[in-house]
């Protein structure tokens, strides 16, 4: 899927978070957006999954060059952040087997495939709201990327992982990242150090 911002810019009572804002993510390509805490990343990514809508501007789908409407892109994304909750009363197995129901797995992975490359296998039948806030991002992140979608947004990837969990969410996206447009938010080099383009949110506010 290939996705054009077209003057795009997004407001708060009065105060501009960015604005003017021109670009288009292509398909297949990795794409780092950067900004101090607070300037405005996560609101780009959820204008960008059509969670939120712009103050201006107009947002492009496509794909296949088959436009797509900003009410029917739901299934053409996957996204991992803080502010996505998990079903904490479910188990893992459940809480994969019910978002499985919604979205394809990528290369038919089943649920104990992907618990598996969590290195979760003894939680597989824990609630949910017993993980430390580790395990849960590893949830977070192997159902986003395990999730067969073309585009997946990444919002602070690495919070709550140890030295261990941002290894494995590094090879987790070398795993299943590929021939995708991934979209990552961070001001932490090494979650987007892959990435092949970067976007300075500061060049778009007001000044």
């Amino acid at each position: 899927m290939e996705i054009t911002l077209h003057h795009i810019g997004r407001r708060f009572n009065r105060e501009w978070i960015f604005e003017n804002l021109n670009y288009t993510f292509e398909q297949g390509k990795s794409y780092a957006v950067l900004g101090i805490n607070g300037s405005g990343k996560s609101t780009l990514l959820q204008v960008i999954a059509g969670s939120l809508t712009p103050s201006t501007g107009t947002i492009t789908y496509t794909t296949q060059q088959k436009e797509i409407d900003i009410d029917e892109v739901y299934p053409y994304f996957s996204i991992a952040a803080p502010y996505m909750e998990l079903i904490e009363e479910f188990t893992l197995s459940e809480f994969l087997e019910f978002h499985f129901k919604f979205k394809s797995s990528l290369q038919h992975l089943k649920p104990k495939d992907i618990i598996s490359l969590m290195g979760l296998e003894k939680s597989a039948d824990k609630l949910i709201k017993y993980f430390s806030s580790g395990m849960k991002q590893r949830v977070k992140l192997a159902v986003a990327l395990c999730s067969d979608t073309p585009v997946v947004l990444l919002d602070e990837p690495a919070s709550n992982l140890d030295v261990a969990g941002i290894i494995w969410y590094k090879d987790l996206v070398a795993l299943f990242g590929s021939n995708r447009t991934l979209i990552i938010c961070s001001n932490q080099e090494y979650e987007y150090d892959f990435c092949n383009f970067e976007i300075q949110l500061a060049d778009y506010k007001r000044h």
